[in-house]
């Protein structure tokens, strides 16, 4: 621990403060040094699963009092927390992988440190996320993401979602877990030939990383079963289709010639806007002239 202590003791790391501190996603050499470091000091880890961590930080050589604040009891153990920084103790909080806050619990938790005037420092380190991206380099990528999640549970809500996907023009990373991974590819598919990277278990001894459309990909989770096992990550690339004049995307008027062949105009203008997030007045023109050319042929 001599290398930790060299590498990262020269910063300070003040007493009655949070430590949010990201763990590795798989492979335990990706913790930081920074990390151990603030582990060690720590007073009390607080954590997602007492267990998971418990075993984690006996892989590194340390054993700490746990306490657990998790997804059910976060709001009541953040007030715990909050006590035992008012007394002097250095907390830090780890979820059971990855940067803490994000998809995971610690959010509330860092919430009422704050509002108490309490201080909340970051200790970074391993991200899915960052992680799955830098293995990508998708020629359609310009450097532009947004964060999606883990999309809803609910069919009807996760679809419509995946429809706001459709109509964005950048690059999207998505989370799931392997018991619904399956249900979510179903309504991927959806974007047709939209180009995916699909990261499962990544860092880990079976990590797999895959480019493949999005059509493809219910299919490709199908052709082993043992691609429906592990925690996935996935990048929904941007379109390829040329923007029409317009400036609406090609997905955006196929959605919508879809919806007026159903629907009124201006119902089908205010659906389109909803999923697409467009301009109603840039739909209602287009939808215009999506009429004036079916009537002419």
């Amino acid at each position: 621990m001599q290398a930790v202590e060299d590498a990262a003791a020269h910063q300070q790391y003040p007493q009655g403060a949070l430590y949010m501190v990201a763990t590795p996603i798989g492979n335990l050499a990706d913790i930081g040094l920074r990390a151990l470091h603030v582990l060690g000091l720590a007073d009390t880890v607080a954590c997602e699963d007492t267990r998971h961590t418990g075993s984690l930080l006996q892989a590194y050589g340390l054993h700490k009092p746990l306490l657990a604040v998790h997804e059910h009891n976060e709001s009541q153990a953040a007030l715990t927390v909050v006590e035992r920084l008012q007394a002097g103790e250095r907390v830090a909080y780890v979820s059971d992988a990855g940067t803490p806050g994000i998809s995971d619990p610690g959010a509330r938790l860092v919430q009422a440190v704050q509002a108490a005037g309490l201080r909340t420092l970051p200790i970074p380190g391993a991200s899915s996320v960052t992680t799955l991206l830098s293995a990508t380099g998708h020629k359609g990528w310009d450097g532009r993401f947004v964060f999606g999640g883990f999309l809803s549970t609910k069919a009807a809500e996760r679809l419509r979602e995946v429809r706001a996907i459709a109509a964005d023009p950048r690059a999207c990373v998505l989370l799931e877990a392997p018991h619904r991974i399956a249900a979510l590819a179903q309504d991927l598919a959806t974007l047709g030939e939209r180009s995916l990277t699909v990261g499962r278990e990544l860092t880990k001894q079976f990590e797999d990383i895959a480019q493949l459309s999005a059509a493809d990909f219910p299919a490709w989770l199908q052709a082993d079963a043992n691609r429906l096992r592990g925690e996935f990550v996935l990048v929904v690339h941007p379109d390829e289709a040329p923007a029409t004049d317009d400036g609406l995307g090609a997905e955006t008027q196929r959605v919508l010639g879809l919806l007026l062949s159903e629907l009124p105009l201006k119902t089908a203008v205010k659906v389109c806007a909803d999923i697409s997030g467009q301009s109603r007045n840039a739909l209602y023109e287009a939808a215009l002239a999506l009429r004036q050319a079916s009537a002419e042929d």
